[in-house]
């Protein structure tokens, strides 16, 4: 059995530690007040800084970055820190467009993360959708991780990324078979697009739970940008219409605090 230490940044930002391995995902570490264009006309403005400092993170053994185009997953701050960190994994598209050397990785490719004196993580990218049916073009390549290492009792982590509920995403969750979910949620939508959403909602979230049946859920990304249509109220709003199996599995961790998951 591992115990995983997981301290939320902020949004998508999450740094795991275990095992003597310093993980972070999609580092965010702006100020808030800037606004950020997201291309075809959307934007967001930042509403929330980061809960711990980006110098308190730097050294990281690896990043593990969803897509490299959202300054919402990665911004300047983020940018910078990347050259501190041991490895970067992330999109195929990502890894050649970023100034420094990455892994890229498209949907069901893998790579392993190796130090000595630590369990090897082999770490596999998992399919997204950051965006209704043929928006990909658009919104460009965005990957999820499922990571596993020797010693997990309760299936591999999985890491969303910015994703809706599709069919390729419910195969892969039955498939991973995960025992926590780090789940990016917030229903992100924008005024010049209307009811369409770009990740998920919570009641997409309940159906993956549903297909990838885990111990634990930890929602991330919900929070903090005005572009979500969903923060935390709403979605514990929706699961208290949801079966108890699936609403007591989800655990909100306290922005800045490190607190330690079993897997």
């Amino acid at each position: 059995m591992t115990k995983v230490r997981f301290t939320h940044v902020g949004g998508p930002t999450v740094l795991i530690e275990f095992g003597g391995w310093r993980l972070l995902t999609d580092p965010t570490f702006d100020p808030p007040g800037r606004t950020y264009s997201f291309g075809w006309g959307t934007s967001s403005r930042k509403l929330a800084g980061p809960t711990v400092d980006a110098a308190d993170v730097a050294g990281v053994d690896a990043v593990l970055l969803s897509h490299v185009h959202h300054g919402d997953n990665l911004d300047d701050a983020g940018r910078a820190l990347l050259p501190s960190a041991g490895t970067i994994v992330t999109t195929s598209s990502g890894a050649r467009a970023l100034p420094l050397p990455a892994r890229g990785l498209r949907a069901g490719q893998a790579t392993r993360l190796e130090a000595p004196g630590r369990p090897p993580i082999d770490v596999t990218a998992t399919p997204c959708r950051h965006g209704p049916p043929l928006s990909r073009p658009i919104v460009g390549e965005v990957i999820g991780f499922s990571l596993t290492w020797p010693g997990q009792e309760h299936g591999p982590l999985w890491i969303t990324g910015d994703t809706v509920y599709h069919r390729a995403l419910r195969r892969a969750a039955a498939a991973i078979r995960p025992g926590t979910i780090l789940l990016h949620l917030g229903g992100v939508g924008f005024p010049l697009t209307g009811p369409l959403r770009y990740t998920m909602t919570a009641s997409q979230a309940v159906r993956l739970c549903e297909a990838a049946a885990p111990r634990t859920v930890l929602p991330v990304h919900y929070e903090g940008w005005q572009h979500f249509r969903q923060g935390r109220d709403g979605i514990e709003q929706d699961l208290l219409r949801a079966p108890k199996r699936i609403s007591g599995l989800f655990h909100w961790l306290t922005p800045g605090s490190a607190e330690q998951v079993r897997l």
